[in-house]
């Protein structure tokens, strides 16, 4: 039918009798039609939303239109179908709805950067309760804090209240952080607007004076210097907002948007757009102009953001603007620079992402010697920043490869384990001594990013955690975290979420000595228990952060409980507030540790929480969150670093407003490594041991998985079950288990299929090849969803989620029956109350079928129902009621043409009524109830049932052989024919007589006198010879034989 152009305008077209079987066809290939069918035949079967996916997949959905769809489809479905879908997925909703409410704020024209957040899929997602508007509570900077204080102040609430204001803007300092997560390409940019960025106000107000406005005192505190980075991680969240549309970036808009001066503001916004992917569209010579500026954000904005967009390309421009900011590995005959060690290590950084992947040797043995050789520039106190970043470089550029370069190696693994301050180091003559302290860091990242997931025992062997009271004394705490993080993502599949492998990571001299707390064991020293406390600490924590990189964005149960439990534990060791009857954690480890080491790994485990959660908006880690952040004075003053995982621990959460989560890949575990580097800041302008620039990196980490189903029919977003499929893993058997959209789903290296399920929307099924692969880019023609999209239809008869979430309506409601059990639709008009609800208003509750939807408003019109055929009224009420029932829209014509057909021959044989078109159909009429009946009788190669009612099909065969029996001149005009073959002298009997010969198959008089010649000896032994007609007349209706028969008898 595609081939030949044959749709659904032509199919109308046929008579019922030639349509019937046709229509039954498609109907039998509706449940489920082959995969690779073209969008015509879709939309031939009826299933546009298979029709819309295959163009999608196709790259075709934009050019499709009203010609395409004009030779598939009726025309009396085109005003009523939408013929390509809007873009309301993405759409804001209405003001009303994404109003900010909240008690401290001051005016509603408050921008946040967050305003765009509420739109039609994160309504769907969030729309039962606030936690949107919670989360942009608690991640707003634009507006001043509250601050409670007296309502008389004096000059000691004054002092105090700037006190208050600076611990607070610790916090708001660290907000843009989580806000950059939180709304991460969630909104579309017009490339004719500036670029604009929320303020950062550290100011707060006092509600008990009616909100008067406390600036920070400019003599005490300097602001200038206090905002200068989180100015710069302001622009980069606002800039993270933006998604281009179509994945297009232009220069010209980057150019628009270069200030005259440099500011922290464009640097931000140029890592922001280097970190999506778009400073590919700049010149060379734009990117030495901004060099030439010499700025330090904008430096290391533009340096991280180049490195992000070429990530692994090894492109010789780019790398050639590092290596100019490297020093140690300039030529001799340079000029010598001062540059400041935040630039070096952004430099070493950026060569590291430009060469990933690469095992560049030489970039390698380089990188292995920046480690111990420490910077060259201003601040000594940055040396251990310039080796962190040496070390994610090195294991950047050898990512997961370290088993593939072996022989290669020998001399740069001794050299690294040097640095970590291994006893034995072999061939280390070139090697000055170095500050393990400073180094260690460095070369642990390295190996673990070198080795990632190569499961080498001898690798992981030689990062064990110390086993003897003498080097636990000579191995930093924090050093033991790094080692067991990095034992771990080595040994990656060995990591399992329960309380049994976080142990085995814990020493017995550790686990000896956390079990003797509070016990007088006179043998173990004081120094020796704070020793085993501190070591015990770290090393959880280190295994929690091991379970949010091994589980990141999958949102796996255990891994969620144990972390949560973990967490709750760290926070009732500094101060109590909830009970943990039955807890088998050691008690009292806060009398041998201080608090802000506890502080430490209570924040790095609700970090690791967030990011095994990310993206999902998980109420109780959220409440987590909010408690954590909400902390007063009175509980230790807010530190910016734990503020920073606060904020970033909530934006990981909700993640691209719920519609990102994380990847597993190599590459997204060392992002993921590096932006959680567990080395926290203390405050705004702290780069000494990590660069807080590099907290940004987790964007390269992050995919967009989420999915949401469209009604094709209208073009809504809309909940729908899905059952997703995992392969076979490490841990878990293959796994079904539903969902519901909109949703996150799993990575492409375990997703196996999916399925569209419930008995609400037609089933499809998408199987898919798991591979270890980036999840798809938007647009891709490669992809199985269009940009996140999945098309489906809703079956006849059923009602939206939205519109009945729990099942409880359907079309046999209460309300159904009311109009479908009245007489016709005017007594149902009559019978309006206060609850009335048009015909029309219920089938579209029902049913999005563009053909129901008209035939309904049909019969609700005025004109239609003034007239008298009361009948016909209550025809077309259940036929609409059973093509509703029994998802066959496309019945309806069949229905409506064999019912007028019936009642156009009825007319013309009693009355006085024309000879019309369908008065000669019977033929047509003949065909359509012989193929129901062989499809009632089993009869033909397809299961039992009819496709048309059975007492319907009975009726009209009853009708009108009552029709033929109720004329009077029929039998005698039929007895002339049948002796002579004389035609009746008027047309009306002629029209009759030809009706009734169609109808019976009578053939014609010369076989009838055939026939009668051989039966003549039969008929000297019996008077009746039906039987014998019967065997030499099949095809004849067992009516006429016996009428032929009588008649045979009287000639």
């Amino acid at each position: 039918m595609v081939g030949e152009n044959f749709g659904l305008q032509q199919l109308d077209n046929l008579p019922s009798g030639i349509s019937l079987p046709l229509r039954h066809a498609l109907d039998k290939c509706r449940e489920s039609p082959p995969t690779d069918w073209p969008a015509a035949a879709y939309f031939l079967l009826g299933r546009e939303d298979l029709a819309f996916s295959c163009l999608a997949h196709n790259g075709e959905l934009e050019t499709w239109n009203n010609a395409n769809l004009l030779s598939m489809s009726t025309p009396y479905m085109l005003h009523l179908h939408p013929v390509t879908i809007p873009s309301t997925v993405s759409d804001p909703i209405g003001p009303d709805s994404a109003t900010f409410e909240d008690a401290d704020s001051i005016d509603g024209s408050m921008t946040d950067g967050m305003e765009h957040i509420f739109t039609a899929t994160t309504q769907l997602r969030y729309g039962r309760d606030l936690r949107l508007n919670e989360v942009r509570r608690l991640l707003c900077s634009a507006r001043p804090v509250a601050i409670q204080t007296s309502v008389n102040p004096n000059a000691s609430d004054q002092d105090l209240q700037q006190a208050q204001l600076w611990q607070l803007a610790q916090r708001t300092t660290a907000l843009p952080f989580g806000r950059g997560a939180f709304t991460l390409a969630t909104i579309f940019t017009l490339l004719t607007e500036a670029f604009t960025v929320p303020k950062l106000v550290l100011a707060g107000r006092l509600p008990a004076q009616q909100n008067a406005t406390v600036n920070l005192d400019p003599n005490i505190r300097n602001i200038l210097e206090l905002k200068s980075w989180p100015e710069f991680h302001n622009a980069v969240a606002a800039g993270l907002r933006l998604a281009p549309l179509q994945g297009k970036m232009s220069r010209t808009w980057i150019i628009y948007n270069k200030p005259k001066e440099p500011n922290a503001i464009h640097a931000g916004l140029l890592l922001a757009l280097g970190l999506h992917g778009y400073l590919r569209v700049l010149l060379i010579t734009d990117i030495y102009k901004y060099l030439d500026q010499q700025h330090e954000s904008t430096t290391v904005g533009l340096m991280l953001g180049l490195a992000a967009s070429y990530r692994g390309s090894m492109h010789p421009a780019m790398s050639k603007v590092f290596y100019l900011h490297i020093p140690a590995r300039l030529p001799s005959t340079f000029p010598e620079l001062e540059l400041p060690t935040l630039l070096q290590s952004a430099a070493l950084l950026s060569l590291g992402l430009l060469y990933e992947g690469s095992s560049h040797l030489e970039i390698m043995q380089m990188l292995s010697g920046e480690i111990g050789r420490g910077s060259a520039g201003d601040n000594v106190h940055e040396r251990e920043a310039y080796a962190v970043s040496s070390g994610f470089s090195l294991g950047l550029v050898a990512l997961g490869r370290g088993l593939e370069m072996l022989g290669s190696l020998d001399s740069l693994l001794d050299r690294l384990f040097y640095y970590i301050g291994g006893k034995e180091a072999h061939n280390m003559m070139d090697v000055a001594a170095v500050n393990v302290h400073v180094t260690a860091p460095g070369a642990i990242v390295a190996l673990a990013l070198m080795y990632l997931k190569t499961e080498s025992e001898t690798i992981s062997s030689r990062l064990s955690i110390p086993h003897t009271s003498y080097d636990l004394q000579h191995v930093r705490p924090d050093f033991m975290m790094l080692r067991v993080i990095a034992r771990n993502l080595i040994m990656w599949s060995r990591v399992y979420p329960s309380k049994e492998w976080v142990q085995s990571q814990i020493p017995e001299i550790v686990k000896n000595g956390v079990k003797s707390l509070g016990d007088d064991n006179e043998d173990l020293e004081e120094t020796d228990i704070d020793t085993a406390v501190k070591a015990y600490v770290n090393v959880v924590t280190g295994a929690c952060i091991s379970i949010g990189l091994r589980f990141a964005g999958t949102r796996d149960g255990q891994a969620e409980e144990l972390l949560y439990e973990h967490a709750v534990y760290f926070l009732n060791e500094i101060k109590t507030v909830c009970s943990t009857s039955g807890s088998t954690f050691p008690k009292g480890i806060s009398h041998y540790i201080d608090r802000g080491t506890l502080e430490i790994c209570l924040h790095l485990t609700v970090l690791s929480l967030s990011v095994v959660m990310a993206g999902s908006g998980h109420l109780r880690t959220l409440r987590l969150l909010r408690f954590l952040r909400g902390r007063h004075s009175a509980d230790g003053p807010p530190n910016y670093g734990t503020q920073m995982t606060i904020s970033l621990a909530i934006g990981f959460l909700f993640l691209g407003g719920g519609m990102r989560t994380f990847s597993t890949s190599n590459s997204a575990i060392a992002a993921l490594l590096i932006a959680l580097y567990p080395r926290l800041p203390t405050g705004p302008n702290d780069n000494r041991c990590h660069l807080q620039a590099f907290r940004h990196l987790y964007v390269l980490a992050a995919e967009a998985r989420w999915i949401q189903t469209v009604d094709v029919d209208t073009g809504l977003p809309v909940f729908a079950p899905l059952e997703v499929t995992v392969k076979e893993t490490e841990h878990y058997s293959e796994t079904s288990y539903c969902e519901v959209t909109p949703c996150i789903l799993p990575e492409r290296a375990t997703l196996k299929s999916i399925r569209v399920c419930g008995p609400r929307y037609w089933p499809q099924v998408i199987n898919l090849v798991p591979e270890e692969s980036p999840w798809w880019s938007p647009g891709s023609r490669h992809g199985p969803f269009n940009s996140g999209i999945l098309y489906i239809k809703r079956k006849v008869g059923a009602c939206s989620y939205i519109d009945d979430p729990i099942g409880c309506q359907s079309l046999l409601s209460r309300a159904m029956h009311k109009v479908f059990g009245l007489k016709n639709s005017r007594a149902y008009n009559a019978n309006r109350g206060d609850g009335y609800v048009s015909l029309d208003q219920l089938v579209s509750t029902f049913s999005s079928d563009p053909s129901l939807i008209a035939f309904s408003q049909l019969c609700c019109d005025p004109s239609w129902n003034s007239r008298s055929d009361d009948d016909f009224h209550e025809f077309c009420l259940q036929v609409l009621f059973e093509c509703m029932s029994k998802d066959r829209p496309a019945l309806l014509q069949v229905y409506i043409s064999l019912y007028t057909a019936i009642g156009s021959i009825g007319d013309f044989i009693i009355g006085e009524a024309p000879v019309s078109a369908e008065t000669l159909s019977v033929s047509s009429l003949k065909l359509a109830l012989t193929y129901s009946e062989a499809l009632l009788s089993g009869s033909l190669a397809t299961p039992k049932g009819s496709i048309v009612q059975s007492v319907f099909v009975g009726s009209l065969r009853k009708r009108l052989e009552d029709l033929f029996l109720c004329s009077t001149s029929l039998r005698d005009d039929l007895a002339a024919y049948l002796k002579s073959g004389r035609w009746p002298s008027t047309e009306r009997r002629a029209v009759i007589l030809s009706l009734y010969l169609q109808w019976f198959g009578v053939p014609t008089p010369s076989v009838i006198g055939k026939v009668a010649e051989r039966i003549k000896p039969v008929r000297k032994i019996s008077r009746s010879s039906v039987a014998l007609l019967r065997l030499l007349l099949p095809t004849t209706h067992v009516t006429a034989i016996k009428e032929i028969d009588e008649l045979l008898c009287s000639f």
